[in-house]
């Protein structure tokens, strides 16, 4: 039992020695390349094991025969380690390097391509995080292009809409002035009537900037989902009758729900004008309340004869007004941007799918605890 403790010491003080130096030199080479490292550790591993059996040999007195066998069976040993730790090193170098020009190419704009050639399990979930990022990014970069195409859209959209009642206003007061106004008194209601649309105009505006920039403050209480709808149908029916268009709103139960009372009105008041405007005459245009899984879900349902699926994603994005299929009054096709922004400041979503004869504006607000 002494002869083996004895052992166990020399053969450790040998190792200890051994491992302390590989450990200096891995940490001035902590720079250098994986193979390099790979060489070290393997050269540490067979100098540990020589530096104790010498130490062992030298303890227990073996002759030199002996110790030369033992000393040969070590170098071999260590040229077999070395030579693979320095194939496997290089092997784990070029599959780093092609990791390397495929991040590369992804940096550059490109979509990353995850290297054919199998890796190591480390390099294969580097991969494989780098693919999800560069998919991420790139839905980003979609996201952003489409963002400002809109932003586009709107600018001449908006230019426009400001050009022609300001040419009219302009006109209107120029013939004013002149004393040429065949009717004075219409053509100052007509300008109160134009002054409104781009009072109106510059007020979604300035909503849309507050959403964007994320100064919206919001002021939740909690209020039931009858009294919005009440206070919304309330609003939108001299639009409605004035286009020949039936409200219905007795499918909404009195659901609680914690909003901002004012924006969460303007949110139903520019689906229901919205739904008004583009539902014919003698139509229907329905707004409904119902409780679902820890949600509440506000719905307005018109008659427009549906929005094309290629634009049903873009219905909700800054100065969308649609297509010849749902032909767009005078606006800056801001109200439904607005919709969205104030929806998810409530932590909420807005969705829109086609039902038959009209497309169907959901709202999904969370239920109040408590």
């Amino acid at each position: 039992m002494k002869d083996l403790l004895l052992i166990a010491v020399f053969a450790l003080g040998g190792a200890t020695c051994a491992g302390a130096l590989g450990a200096v030199v891995l940490r001035l080479l902590r720079h250098r390349s994986v193979a390099v490292s790979l060489t070290v550790v393997a050269a540490v591993t067979v100098t540990a094991m020589l530096a104790g059996t010498l130490a062992v040999a030298q303890a227990m007195f073996l002759s030199s025969h002996d110790l030369t066998v033992v000393t040969l069976v070590v170098a071999m040993a260590a040229a077999v380690s070395l030579a693979t730790a320095l194939l496997l090193g290089r092997w784990v170098v070029a599959r780093s390097h092609d990791l390397t020009l495929a991040a590369r190419d992804f940096g550059d704009g490109g979509s990353f391509a995850v290297p054919a050639v199998p890796a190591t399990a480390e390099l294969a979930l580097l991969s494989r995080e780098l693919a999800a990022t560069s998919a991420k990014l790139a839905a980003s970069r979609e996201r952003e292009r489409a963002l400002e195409t809109s932003r586009r859209e709107l600018v001449a959209w908006i230019s426009h809409d400001l050009r022609t009642p300001l040419a009219g206003l302009r006109a209107m007061s120029e013939a004013l002035e002149d004393g040429v106004a065949a009717d004075p008194a219409r053509y100052h209601r007509q300008i109160g009537a134009e002054v409104e649309r781009l009072n109106s105009m510059v007020g979604d505006l300035f909503e849309l900037s507050r959403i964007h920039a994320g100064a919206l403050t919001l002021t939740p209480t909690r209020m039931s989902v009858y009294d919005l709808v009440g206070d919304a149908l309330s609003g939108a029916d001299p639009l409605a009758h004035a286009h020949g268009v039936r409200l219905v709103g007795d499918d909404v139960e009195p659901v609680p729900v914690e909003v901002d009372g004012k924006e969460m009105t303007r949110v139903l008041a520019n689906l229901l004008v919205n739904a008004i405007r583009h539902t014919p005459a003698d139509g229907t245009v329905a707004i409904a309340a119902e409780r679902r899984a820890h949600a509440v879900v506000l719905s307005v349902t018109d008659g427009c004869g549906g929005i094309p699926d290629e634009e049903l994603p873009r219905v909700f994005d800054t100065g969308w007004r649609g297509t010849a299929a749902r032909t767009p009054p005078a606006g800056a096709g801001l109200g439904l941007a607005i919709v969205r922004g104030i929806v998810e400041a409530h932590d909420g979503r807005a969705d829109v799918r086609n039902v038959p004869g009209g497309c169907r504006f959901e709202v999904t607000l969370p239920v109040p605890t408590g």
